[in-house]
């Protein structure tokens, strides 16, 4: 799994009123993963979609669909949030009481289950965790907001994980990373090891088309 690099354009940079335009060209210009981030305004300050918009938008794409749930008891929408067309699902493990249990009902479902550690959240809060989820989503930037500055000392997160990894045997998982990732960090982020890179502004913001060929060219190794 160690050379599967994805790209996963965050739509929350896209313009909304051309949101379906806007997925089908980073869908042709070899977007691998739609990334969603949903807030609640309560685990997070923000507020963005949820299950009604990712139902309009799912017919458009034959993306996979990624959902980063920034939510206060996800596990009351999970099972919506599948039924809408989501095939991945990370959430926060401070946001759920019984994350064993989420991730089993995710994987249940039919999706794959993530969980999220957050800028000031240490890796080893995983060590019981990691024996049963597909992904880990590292934040590399606090959750909340789009446009903002990458956290560098989140890499060193990357390599703690990896070395988690072998310990328990997990060498499958995938590691993803959203927050400030761009053309000129992108390959930096890549060669820690890094499988599933999260993209906004650095996706939507000017030419799409462009901006996906440059940063999946540069996110090679």
């Amino acid at each position: 799994m160690e050379n599967k690099k994805l790209l996963a354009p965050s739509i929350l940079s896209a313009d909304f009123s051309k949101l379906g335009k806007q997925i089908k060209i980073a869908e042709n210009a070899g977007a691998d993963i739609i990334h969603l981030d949903v807030m609640d305004g309560r685990y997070v300050p923000n507020i963005t979609f949820g299950m009604p918009i990712i139902e309009k938008i799912r017919p458009l794409t034959k993306l996979p669909f990624d959902a980063h749930l920034m939510i206060v008891e996800p596990e009351k929408y999970v099972a919506d949030f599948i039924k809408a067309g989501v095939d991945m699902i990370s959430f926060h493990m401070d946001a759920t009481i019984h994350s064993h249990r989420l991730v089993e009902k995710i994987k249940s479902l039919g999706a794959k289950a993530g969980v999220v550690l957050n800028p000031a959240t240490p890796v080893n809060t995983l060590e019981e965790i990691i024996y049963y989820v597909d992904y880990v989503l590292i934040m590399s930037v606090n959750p909340g907001f789009g446009g903002q500055k990458f956290i560098p000392q989140t890499l060193l997160k990357v390599k703690k994980l990896k070395n988690l990894m072998e310990t328990t045997g997990r060498t499958d998982i995938l590691i993803e990373m959203d927050g400030g990732i761009n053309k000129d960090n992108i390959n930096k982020i890549s060669r820690e090891g890094v499988n599933i890179f999260v993209a906004g502004s650095a996706v939507f913001k000017g030419n799409i088309e462009e901006n996906i060929k440059t940063l999946k060219e540069n996110m090679k190794i």
